[in-house]
């Protein structure tokens, strides 16, 4: 199965189904199932303090199935599973991401940033087809115009597999 390596809390994010676009600065040509690999390190959320972050919203209601609570019921920390495969998805499109998307001029003017079919074949059915992202998805992802949105559906959380990541697109050999 082919799988990608994500780096936390963006690879939970998705596993809890909060994300359901992944934000990468290449396209890929590949749809189907793909395993959602947490990479052994956590990562960075710009210039702000990580956990400071992820004590905030939109990132600490979507964290709360990774969560650990104290007896009196307070949060007291997030528990993620670093270095495994964590959930099953299927990448069923990816888009190019730029400002003001679509072809409808009037809508377009209105819309921020948002992400266009990358195909230039005015007779498929694709063509002029784009998303707008939620806020939520704004704060979970790199809308930077130039880079690709992953759209991903029906993520299955898995119980979590070790195995060893890799960068781009990888094949995982491990079992459900």
């Amino acid at each position: 199965m082919k799988a990608i390596t994500i780096l936390e809390p963006w690879a939970s994010l998705i596993a809890c189904g909060a994300k359901k676009i992944e934000t990468r600065s290449w396209s890929t040509k590949y749809r189907g199932n793909i395993a959602i690999h947490a990479a052994k390190s956590r990562g960075q959320i710009g210039n702000v303090n990580f956990n400071k972050k992820l004590f905030s919203e939109p990132f600490l209601t979507a964290l709360k199935p990774f969560s650990i609570y104290r007896n009196d019921g307070n949060l007291s920390g997030i528990s993620f599973n670093y270095g495994k495969v964590i959930a099953i998805a299927d990448l069923v499109d990816c888009y190019y991401i730029v400002y003001h998307p679509g072809t409808n001029v009037d809508i377009a003017k209105h819309i921020n940033v948002g992400a266009e079919s990358m195909t230039n074949d005015k007779h498929d059915p694709d063509f002029s087809k784009y998303t707008v992202p939620s806020e939520q998805e704004l704060s979970f992802g790199d809308w930077t115009p130039g880079h690709y949105a992953w759209i991903l559906e029906n993520v299955r959380r898995i119980d979590p597999v070790p195995a060893k990541g890799k960068q781009r697109i990888w094949n995982w050999e491990g079992n459900i």
